[in-house]
């Protein structure tokens, strides 16, 4: 088997206009719901029935590559936490940490590392920039903030 892995790594710094301890719970597959208005996945095991650690859901999203299993590796109250998210193209490694700027604000630092599993995914991981990743984070950056402020999700454009 001659088959070479392709990787890619991309990270984005998010700033917050609440606390990390306001951020931090909304960092999880059932909250989300409160603020991506497309957010869908399917909680497989959770105790808590939110984000912790070794909280198992999947995901179907097909920009993404299809149908996702995602674990919580680490979870760190108001701190950090990260995922392992893998479907039949790729790997990612997720991790979010957050920083409280003892102001009233936080800033969160993403990142994603994405290795592809067989050939069709490294064409999967060749389409991915850091600009598309950017683009993404920022949009979910309005989204939270947006939330934070409103307590309503951002309303969906045309």
């Amino acid at each position: 088997m001659n088959f070479i892995a392709r990787r890619v790594r991309f990270t984005y710094r998010q700033e917050h206009k609440a606390p990390a301890s306001r951020v931090f719970p909304l960092l999880c597959p059932t909250r989300e719901y409160d603020w991506i208005r497309t957010w869908k996945c399917n909680l497989i095991y959770s105790q808590s029935g939110y984000a912790e650690e070794n909280c198992v859901f999947t995901t179907d999203f097909p920009e993404d590559g299809g149908r996702d299993a995602w674990v919580v590796i680490n979870y760190i109250p108001n701190c950090s936490i990260q995922f392992v998210r893998v479907n039949n193209l790729r790997a990612i490694r997720y991790n979010i940490a957050l920083k409280d700027n003892a102001d009233g604000t936080s800033s969160s630092q993403w990142e994603q590392v994405i290795t592809a599993l067989n050939e069709e995914g490294n064409r999967f991981v060749d389409g991915l920039s850091q600009e598309k990743y950017t683009e993404e984070k920022k949009k979910l950056e309005a989204m939270l903030n947006h939330y934070l402020q409103i307590g309503k999700p951002f309303p969906l454009t045309d």
